[in-house]
């Protein structure tokens, strides 16, 4: 293979280790975005649970 040949090659690679560093970057934050989701459904559902019990106390 010529020199030539060889850097092409390792441009290449080294283009497609970036793209792959950048999307591991992204996947990280959308698994933070994941936890922060999990966690506000779950207060909302707490909130919305005392919520029922407050009206069915007023209402019964």
């Amino acid at each position: 293979m010529s020199e030539q040949r060889i850097n092409g090659a390792i441009d290449r690679i080294e283009r497609a280790l970036i793209r792959i560093e950048v999307q591991t970057a992204r996947a990280r934050g959308s698994g933070d975005l994941t936890a922060s989701h999990e966690k506000l459904k779950a207060r909302v559902s707490a909130s919305l649970s005392q919520l029922d019990g407050l009206i069915e106390s007023l209402e019964g």
